[in-house]
């Protein structure tokens, strides 16, 4: 499953399902091109409705999208809740995708100690990836820079999906934003990262922010403090409970102190 969008997994079941549908929908849509050429206005009620229900599950998605992207952890836990409720293997996975919500905010405290609740087992060790993409998070935000690059090196090292597509490649793009991130706050960045964290931003929205800090430090390293002030901009006012805040008001200080060379 998607580790960052609960319910996003595809089992054998729903691929099935999906190919039936497929066929399905092809058969209902020739049956519907021949129905239009006899009652045209009801063809045209049918499509409107179709359209409609499309139309809102694009804004759901889009609102989803947003909650995920605004740091607010309550509200990304809330909108996960049918989710984790059924998820396979709730005893260990539950816990771990708590966590992984409240490191992404930058929440130490609450990620440790939801980490803490999960049930050891065959599921816990299965989850290895998750695991040591939430480890290399944690680490990296509680300034353990080593163990978290260590964390990071072993993330990478781990065998791929089989054949290549979509699944692949956000894996692996997930993978290396996440060995950036270590490498940014260790002050060990290399050329490209900024523009991976950036994509990773963009493209998982649960880490967003944490991306943008990461890139936001390497943009500090090499003097370009405009453009981490940009990065920065829009971002919520963090609550005590994460340390977002306290990276926020630190690299703020760092740009306003030391003026880009261009400004």
């Amino acid at each position: 499953m998607d580790f960052l969008s609960p319910g996003n997994g595809e089992p054998r079941e729903s691929r099935v399902f999906r190919w039936v549908a497929f066929v399905a929908s092809a058969a209902l849509v020739a049956a519907g091109l021949r129905f239009a050429l006899h009652e045209p206005l009801v063809a045209a009620v049918v499509i409107g409705i179709l359209l409609a229900a499309l139309v809102g599950r694009w804004l759901s998605r889009r609102r989803l999208r947003r909650v995920l992207r605004s740091g607010d952890v309550i509200a990304v836990l809330r909108s996960w809740a049918g989710a984790l409720e059924r998820i396979p293997y709730p005893a260990t996975m539950a816990p771990l995708m708590a966590a992984t919500a409240f490191a992404a905010c930058g929440w130490i405290d609450k990620a440790r100690a939801a980490l803490a609740s999960a049930e050891r087992g065959p599921v816990w060790e299965a989850a290895l990836e998750h695991r040591l993409f939430l480890d290399t998070l944690l680490l990296t935000f509680e300034g353990d820079r080593d163990a978290a690059l260590e964390k990071a090196r072993r993330l990478v090292r781990l065998p791929l999906p089989r054949g290549e597509g979509a699944l692949r490649d956000r894996v692996l793009a997930l993978r290396s934003a996440a060995f950036a991130l270590a490498r940014a706050f260790a002050h060990q960045s290399e050329p490209g990262d900024d523009e991976l964290l950036e994509r990773a931003s963009e493209n998982s929205p649960l880490v967003f922010w944490a991306m943008r800090y990461a890139a936001a430090v390497i943009a500090i390293d090499r003097g370009d403090n405009d453009k981490a002030t940009r990065l920065l901009a829009g971002a919520p006012p963090w609550p005590e409970e994460s340390i977002f805040r306290a990276f926020h008001l630190e690299i703020e200080e760092r740009a306003r102190l030391s003026p880009s060379p261009c400004s």
